[in-house]
């Protein structure tokens, strides 16, 4: 059976990679630091807002799933 703590480790993982490969560079064509045209601006900014909410609705989970571990066990 799995462990809370690689359940809680999965999800910070998956919150990882959604910063770096989703998030931030569309967050960086949003913000002009990378040439984007008007449309790609917005595609990118909405992209960005449901990655960006996705870390947080995951974010309870992954707090339960690693504090549960420390204080109970595996």
């Amino acid at each position: 059976m799995i462990g809370t703590a690689v359940i809680g480790g999965m999800l910070g993982s998956v919150m990882w990679a959604n910063v770096w490969f989703v998030i931030w560079p569309n967050q960086q064509r949003v913000l002009g630091l990378v040439e984007a045209d008007d449309a790609r601006k917005a595609s990118s900014a909405r992209t960005a807002l449901v990655a960006s909410r996705t870390n947080t609705l995951l974010s309870l989970p992954m707090l339960y799933a690693m504090t549960t571990y420390q204080t109970l066990g595996s």
